[in-house]
């Protein structure tokens, strides 16, 4: 029987573990790596290429949306499962749009756990109740079209990463290193960032990316 091989990203060591134990108990299952940043996570699944990624939303250097996104784009076939302590229904839509098919929260039960990760290894979406309640009063209630087009939805990939570590504290020097671009190349994608937002000040900057799920407050 082929080994249904599982990645488990979230910046805290305990739910690292709790994940483990559960996967571990499931026959043909094994978890082939640990990572702790969204970046870590992404090049983990380049190199382990594991079948399920069970993923937080709020980790440092690369937030779980956005890893989420470069995940699919080079390994299409990997399943997120977005374990997570957040709900709202902006999330639970940015989530999907990532490409997603599990969202799951923390407060869940082992079973609803073990549910997601066997729906997801044939392919299937799963969500709980609680989530499924959440997009059906969506789909019920609808929004206006003006409305339906978030702030996020204007960045791209690279000015999403470069918010989430200027936000996190770092310099332009050290988002340049860690991106493995020149300062020159951080300072213009800023610029236009802020033109974009329209944004004033960096508080402005900050608050934007707690709001849209980029750094946890």
């Amino acid at each position: 029987m082929e080994t249904t091989k599982v990645l488990i990203a979230d910046d805290h060591q305990v739910m690292r573990r709790g994940v483990r134990a559960v996967v571990e108990l499931l026959e043909g299952w094994e978890v082939c790596g640990e990572a702790s940043t969204g970046r870590e996570a992404v090049e983990m699944v380049e190199k382990l290429q594991p079948q399920i990624v069970v993923m937080d939303v709020t980790m440092p250097e690369l937030n779980g949306l956005e890893a989420t996104r470069q995940i699919k784009k080079i390994a299409p076939a990997t399943e997120i499962l977005m374990f997570t302590g957040l709900e709202t229904e902006e999330l639970i839509r940015q989530v999907f749009e990532a490409g997603a098919r599990s969202y799951i929260l923390k407060t869940d039960g082992r079973e609803q756990l073990e549910a997601a990760l066997t729906a997801l290894a044939a392919h299937k979406p799963y969500f709980t109740t609680q989530v499924g309640e959440i997009l059906f009063a969506k789909f019920l209630h609808g929004k206006p079209k003006d409305e339906e087009q978030t702030v996020d939805g204007r960045l791209t990939d690279r000015e999403r990463e470069i918010v989430q570590l200027l936000a996190e504290g770092a310099s332009n020097k050290e988002v340049a290193d860690s991106l493995g671009i020149s300062v020159k190349t951080v300072e213009t994608h800023r610029a236009a960032i802020m033109k974009k937002l329209k944004f004033k000040s960096f508080s402005d900057l900050v608050r934007y990316a707690i709001r849209n799920h980029i750094i946890s407050a």
